[in-house]
């Protein structure tokens, strides 16, 4: 199989903004193996409730809500995960509604971020953390997107830095606050 080199994702995920649909099928193939690993991240973190849903329906169903968006520009690869780990938010979180749902005064369900939230309180409720991370979007979107990126998407605070174009400094600064703000609500919530 031949390296595909970052410059040919980058023309495909362009391509695609413009509206080739064959440049997200290609695209796909090229970094399915690399969602399906952090759609296995997702799950591994989301407790046993999202044991339901297995890492390559968690990717076709990425998958399909990305082929539908419109008006799509990237610049690199990096903004792609950052969409992805959104859509696969998403995904988690109507599939933890719907559970909810399903039980009646069933409770949430349970996933774990890591680092430094983690071990300084127990798996917050995946619902209580989209809240949570909706309250922090509103306070300030740069900090939100950052969690995003870094726990849904796996990104490294470089590439983070990379794609909101600020230092990799700023990151971690962004990154501690943003943590010390979620342990807050999240303990306030519980």
């Amino acid at each position: 199989m031949m390296m595909t080199m970052p410059q040919d994702i980058t023309e495909l995920l362009v391509n695609w903004s413009q509206g080739d649909r064959a440049s997200l099928d290609h695209l796909t193939e090229l970094l399915y193996d690399e969602l399906r690993r952090l759609a296995a991240a997702h799950l591994r973190r989301g407790g046993v409730e999202l044991e339901t849903i297995q890492p390559t329906a968690l990717v076709h169903e990425a998958y399909l809500k990305l082929a539908g968006q419109k008006e799509l520009e990237f610049q690199n690869r990096a903004q792609f995960f950052g969409l992805a780990a959104q859509v696969m938010r998403t995904i988690l979180v109507d599939h933890a509604r719907s559970r909810m749902a399903a039980k009646r005064g069933g409770g949430g369900v349970a996933v774990t971020l890591g680092d430094d939230l983690a071990a300084n309180q127990e798996a917050p409720d995946i619902l209580a953390l989209h809240e949570a991370l909706q309250e922090l979007e509103q306070l300030d979107e740069r900090k939100a997107r950052i969690i995003e990126m870094r726990y849904f998407a796996g990104m490294t605070a470089d590439e983070i830095a990379g794609v909101l174009e600020v230092s990799v400094a700023t990151i971690g600064r962004d990154l501690r606050m943003a943590h010390a703000w979620l342990h807050r609500q999240m303990k306030a919530g519980a």
